[in-house]
């Protein structure tokens, strides 16, 4: 299992622009991908529960990797969000 946390530098947060490209990022991957913030997870393949986190700017992002490609997978993650928000 690999785990980093992020916090929100986008002015807007997680909206729904980001919030479907970060479900695109992620769908390639077996592992499985989850978001959480201080009050909520999310599954990001999913763009609606990542939506739903209501991450706004200065939120910190904790990302758990799981699964046969997490190497991979935590890597990619890690790279859209610090390009994309």
């Amino acid at each position: 299992m690999k785990t980093f946390t992020y916090t929100i530098t986008d002015a807007l947060g997680i909206h729904a622009r980001p919030a479907g490209l970060l479900v695109k990022a992620a769908a390639p991957f077996q592992s499985e991908i989850t978001l959480a913030t201080p009050a909520k997870k999310a599954n990001a393949k999913r763009m609606m529960a990542v939506m739903g986190l209501g991450a706004k700017h200065g939120t910190e992002l904790t990302v758990t990797v799981e699964g046969p490609d997490e190497e991979a997978a935590a890597a990619a993650m890690e790279a859209f969000l610090k390009e994309n928000l």
